[in-house]
């Protein structure tokens, strides 16, 4: 069994594979300030819950984009799981060439989640994240990561709207039925998620007209199922494509 783990600024998601199957996977919310021994005791209880037995566990991969995290993480997993984690690091995410500008620049997850897209769906291809941020990938049909686009998140915009603005209230992000609101609330929600989904439709079109129009678009994140759920520009959703990105890398690295 191999738990992978991928620290993201706003989620932290796991998940175990067992012959190359996903068997298993969590959602936390990304704490820097929890210590290493409540990360460990969260790793354990994770795994107890769903009847896995640490004797079974051959093996930890995780990439993370929260450096500080990292090294809480790393401790956790050596303390209260007794393996030494494999950090993945672009080199280690072959067949794909990371053409960014710097190359350290570019998170790893971008990365990992190239490496899944490609054995997954083929290339050319977008990958479409739902994060913090929203961010576009493209790899061309030679397997180059040439960068993309980042966008602010829904949930950072929301947040933006609210903090700056003296009347407008904290609203659930649920899809209204209609674009024009009737009320306060569905005119945020519209302008929030049609209009996310309209910069999703115009960013797809255009990164189609650069990368050519058999581009597979793929959306992972965690609002991926709400957002790409209506739009034709979204291929396949696809929410643990890092999990499945890091099992590859991990497989190949381990033949």
């Amino acid at each position: 069994m191999l738990l992978t783990i991928d620290i993201g600024n706003t989620n932290i998601t796991l998940g175990t594979f067992e012959d190359g199957k996903l068997t298993n996977h969590w959602r936390l919310a990304t704490d820097p300030a929890r210590m290493p021994d409540e990360y460990g005791l969260q790793l354990l209880g994770l795994l107890h819950s769903r009847g896995l037995h640490l004797n079974n566990l051959s093996d930890v991969v995780l990439a993370s984009v929260v450096p500080p995290l990292t090294s809480h993480i790393q401790e956790a997993v050596r303390e209260y799981l007794s393996k030494s984690p494999v950090i993945i690091e672009s080199q280690h995410c072959s067949p794909i060439v990371n053409r960014y500008d710097p190359p350290q620049a570019v998170g790893i997850d971008r990365l990992v989640n190239a490496v899944a897209v490609e054995k997954k769906y083929g290339l050319p291809a977008c990958v479409v994240d739902f994060g913090t941020a929203t961010t576009f990938d493209a790899i061309d049909r030679d397997y180059n990561y040439l960068g993309g686009a980042i966008a602010p998140g829904v949930g950072i915009s929301l947040d933006a709207l609210v903090s700056h603005t003296a009347k407008l209230p904290k609203v659930d992000l649920q899809l209204p039925e209609h674009v024009i609101g009737r009320n306060t609330t569905q005119a945020m929600q519209s302008g929030l998620l049609w209009g996310y989904i309209a910069m999703v439709e115009g960013m797809v079109a255009r990164f189609r007209a650069e990368l050519g129009e058999d581009t597979q678009v793929i959306a992972t994140g965690g609002l991926a199922a709400l957002v790409g759920s209506h739009t034709a520009s979204i291929a396949a959703i696809d929410p643990w494509l890092t999990l499945e990105g890091l099992y590859l890398i991990w497989e190949r690295m381990h033949p």
